[in-house]
């Protein structure tokens, strides 16, 4: 076991309480997204459970990216992402990008393609995007904060589109399940 990170109360066993802090912020209701990036040729998707909307105006959205990633990298660099926002029947896609996107094949001019086998395309970013996905927002990066293992990127959202069960002309669109940590055998955090 990894050491006890943070402060432990006076008289508790300190690896009880870490587990027993770990599952209450596993209790978290937590979506699982697939954050896309893209500087110059090099592209990643990664898969992404800490992501909110920060503030309404203007529409801010923040992402935590742990700071060892690929995808911090070149988010740093590019100051741009693309969030895709995947519906529930999609929960074994997100377990190809828990690590680096090795296998990609992608147009440099229009952004079309696959990475490790899954459709995407480009918005205004050139971040790529899960066609999977129920919706999507392209991000510019606007604020960040490091914060220990992680960093916190503010993008406002720059383009965005419903593309799984939406309706077209502006009408509203179909509601979708959205994929959330709890449908997969996955965790992260605590």
């Amino acid at each position: 076991m990894s050491a006890v990170v943070g402060p432990v109360p006076a008289g508790r066993d300190p690896d009880e309480y870490d587990r027993l802090r770990r599952r209450a912020l596993w209790m978290f209701p937590i979506g699982l997204y697939v954050l896309g990036t893209r500087v110059r040729t090099r592209r990643n998707l990664m898969t992404i459970s800490w992501v909110t909307q920060v503030a309404i105006q203007p529409k801010l959205l923040g992402v935590g990216v742990e700071r060892e990633s690929v995808t911090h990298g070149l988010l740093s660099e590019s100051g741009a992402y693309a969030l895709s926002v995947l519906p529930r029947t999609e929960r074994a896609l997100v377990r190809r990008f828990a690590n680096p996107v090795k296998n990609q094949t992608v147009d440099e001019e229009t952004g079309a393609g696959t990475m490790e086998g899954a459709a995407v395309h480009a918005e205004a970013t050139g971040a790529p995007i899960l066609e999977a996905a129920a919706a999507w927002l392209d991000c510019e990066v606007r604020h960040t904060l490091a914060l220990g293992s992680h960093t916190w990127f503010v993008g406002e959202v720059v383009d965005c589109g419903i593309t799984k069960g939406g309706a077209s002309s502006g009408s509203e669109p179909a509601p979708v399940e959205i994929l959330r940590m709890e449908d997969t055998r996955m965790r992260y955090g605590g």
